[in-house]
């Protein structure tokens, strides 16, 4: 059934993700009415909206018949798709990460790296990420009792981590944050390289591959000093990647640094900053933490769900299939909503509570199947360092002026977030 313009604009309509209470509202009635609705807007292809989590898990499953590469991962408008389709010779992608490969691509190029990324490895990170995080907690406490905690904290503990196990240096890291932060935030006014300014499509185009171009030559400079020179980190895996006996190639490098360096830090710092507002908005749930540090991992998980970075992939259908009793043709394309199925009323008891300790939880925050985010244990593991350091110290905490969301359909979160506090 088709969804109604006014909900289905919502769905595409970026300023609308930075409004998060009117955002679950249209989410809930889609859900209640219209699970999954097919929305058909000026502008755009047709595509179906997967709100429910149980439909979103399906379509996951299943890589072979629900394709990430085929059409654009992202929401795209038409004349936008047309455009990347008219630069990249017919590809809708601007850049090829493990997020736009299907099988048997997407495996093997998750294999190079998967290792950086298990828990047995990332238990040696465990002693420099908590000296980390121990800085970062000293810096708030010298700062008088109220900062930014987006700002100060959230956007550069994460980056410095991530940095860290690529191989960037730390003179580098206001450059690939201000490079995440356009390429994320491209629909933001406040984040892209438009300066706020109104963009024609030839224009936000033209910014997007300016960035991608920034990108591509700062990692451009790190393959060849990797390649002469290697090291114990991820660009060295990435610079002399080899597949099927064939060193990879020069796209699909220049995607790998990008997805590791923009994805590796982003939705954790947007994850971190949501579970600081969850704190500062619930504060029985601050008393229960402090209480019972134990509680900390489920913390971690709440604050994820609760924040839901990425907001949506797209997948195209393979072939004729049928979901939830309706017929999806081959070459159909799907949005999967994980902000709505991560709300799901049949899934999480109360879901519009934060709840650190929600059990299970059952979350869609880091996808499903095979493309499950690499960096998952990575993440729930900075996150916890950093929130046994800050409770252990932080005696109370609060909102301290308005909070801002980021205005993007695709990757968002609390973008700045004032808050006063105080130290034992």
């Amino acid at each position: 059934m088709r969804i109604d313009d006014e909900l289905a604009i919502s769905l595409v309509d970026p300023k609308a993700y930075a409004n998060p209470a009117s955002q679950d509202a249209v989410f809930t009635k889609l859900r209640a009415e219209n699970p999954l609705g097919r929305v058909e807007l000026e502008g755009f292809d047709p595509f179906w909206a997967v709100t429910k989590h149980a439909d979103i898990l399906d379509v996951s499953r299943q890589n072979a018949l629900f394709h990430n590469g085929d059409l654009s991962t992202v929401l795209t408008s038409k004349e936008a798709d047309a455009k990347v389709r008219l630069q990249t010779g017919g590809s809708p992608h601007l850049i090829r990460s493990l997020v736009q490969m299907d099988a048997p691509d997407h495996q093997n190029f998750r294999m190079l790296t998967q290792s950086w990324f298990m828990p047995q490895n990332l238990k040696k990170l465990e002693d420099s990420t908590r000296k980390l995080a121990k800085k970062y907690v000293d810096q708030m406490q010298d700062m008088g009792g109220e900062c930014d905690f987006v700002s100060d904290v959230a956007l550069y503990f994460p980056l410095r981590v991530i940095m860290d196990i690529l191989g960037v240096p730390d003179v580098d890291e206001p450059r690939m944050l201000k490079l995440t932060q356009e390429l994320f935030g491209a629909q933001d006014p406040e984040l892209n390289r438009g300066g706020g300014q109104p963009q024609t499509a030839d224009e936000a185009l033209a910014e997007m591959q300016a960035v991608i171009f920034d990108y591509f030559m700062y990692f451009n400079a790190i393959t060849n000093d990797r390649r002469a020179n290697p090291r114990e980190d991820v660009a060295t895996v990435i610079a002399n990647g080899v597949i099927d006996g064939k060193p990879i190639g020069e796209i699909e490098a220049m995607g790998y640094y990008i997805i590791v360096a923009a994805a590796g830090h982003d939705t954790t710092s947007s994850s971190t900053a949501g579970g600081m507002l969850g704190l500062c908005e619930n504060p029985d749930q601050f008393a229960r933490l402090k209480a019972n540090p134990a509680g900390i991992p489920g913390l971690v998980e709440e604050s994820i769900r609760w924040t839901t970075p990425v907001q949506h992939f797209m997948r195209s259908a393979t072939e004729d299939t049928v979901l939830r009793g309706q017929k999806i043709a081959k070459g159909d394309w799907l949005m999967l909503c994980y902000k709505s199925g991560n709300r799901d009323e049949e899934v999480f008891e109360d879901p519009f509570s934060f709840r650190s300790d929600r059990s299970p939880n059952k979350h869609l925050a880091f996808g499903y199947g095979a493309h499950l985010c690499l960096g998952q244990h990575l993440a729930k593991m900075e996150m916890r360092i950093l929130w046994e350091e800050l409770l252990s110290r932080l005696k109370s905490v609060e909102r301290n002026g308005p909070m801002k969301m980021t205005q993007s359909s695709f990757v968002g979160g609390p973008k700045s977030l004032p808050i006063r506090y105080t130290f034992n």
